[in-house]
């Protein structure tokens, strides 16, 4: 059983949802991305590390910025790769990469294949792939397997039951169910129809289902996690991150959201 899987394992037989935490690498800035990367990690099961990028479709204003500052300090694919390795040296928790294709496909370093092999080598267990859709993953699917490493699509409320079956094939490790129709952001309230998206990629296989985008706060968590196998929250973080640090607070600031991880992770116990 690999990370991701035992990550999800533990929370289930502690009756409570896993906690998957969203950094974007080199945020706010690669010295400090370590500190507050291991901070949530001391409350999350997995860390989801965003690979910066100029263009992610799927993300709202606050990751965005986020993209922006990293790719302003010049973080790009390389010191993302360094960073997990670091990374991995000092956590045994699960780590998987939040990536938009095109760095993907334009990897100088053998294209798709040599991608998902970079990263299993930095000590990366899983892929998260959300422009992507699985039946036109070409080579990356094998090369993923032969390394190593767990791939993962999404699914939406628009899904059919059809495109979930596909999405839940092509997935290792976990199966990201989006719960809005829209791009990220912590929300007020948490979508009707996110139990029902859950159930129909329940029963189109035995992955877990985590669910991402709006969960901002302790008491949407615990609604995710009432029917979930994960909570996903980035959005708050990042927000908490960026509040912390214009306010000049570079030591009490990881303090600051390690306890807000603390609280979204106390929302995640059923």
């Amino acid at each position: 059983m690999g990370r991701i899987q035992d990550a999800f394992a533990t929370a289930k037989r502690q009756n409570r949802a896993a906690f998957v935490a969203f950094l974007t690498a080199g945020f706010p800035d690669p010295e400090r991305f370590a500190a507050y990367a291991e901070a949530l990690l001391e409350h999350a099961d997995l860390l989801e590390i965003g690979l910066p990028y100029s263009d992610p479709l799927g993300d709202g204003p606050t990751i965005q910025r986020a993209s922006e500052t990293a790719l302003a300090r010049g973080v790009d694919t390389a010191s993302t790769l360094a960073m997990i390795g670091a990374l991995r040296a000092r956590t045994d928790k699960a780590l998987a990469v939040m990536t938009y294709y095109n760095p993907v496909y334009c990897y100088r370093q053998g294209g798709a294949s040599g991608f998902v092999r970079a990263l299993a080598e930095a000590g990366a267990d899983g892929v998260i792939l959300p422009d992507l859709p699985p039946d036109e993953a070409g080579a990356l699917l094998p090369a993923a397997r032969s390394a190593g490493l767990d791939t993962v699509f999404l699914v939406a409320p628009t899904s059919t039951d059809d495109r979930i079956a596909t999405v839940v094939r092509a997935c290792r490790g976990f199966v990201y169910a989006v719960s809005v129709t829209g791009v990220t952001g912590a929300r007020d309230t948490v979508a009707d129809e996110v139990a029902s998206l859950v159930q129909r990629t329940r029963d189109a296989g035995d992955l877990p289902v985590a669910v991402g985008f709006g969960v901002g706060s302790r008491e949407s968590a615990a609604r995710v996690a009432a029917v979930a196998d994960g909570v996903v929250v980035g959005s708050a973080l990042i927000r908490a991150i960026q509040d912390e640090s214009d306010a000049g607070h570079p030591e009490g600031g990881v303090e600051r959201v390690a306890a807000l991880a603390a609280e979204l992770a106390a929302g995640c116990r059923r």
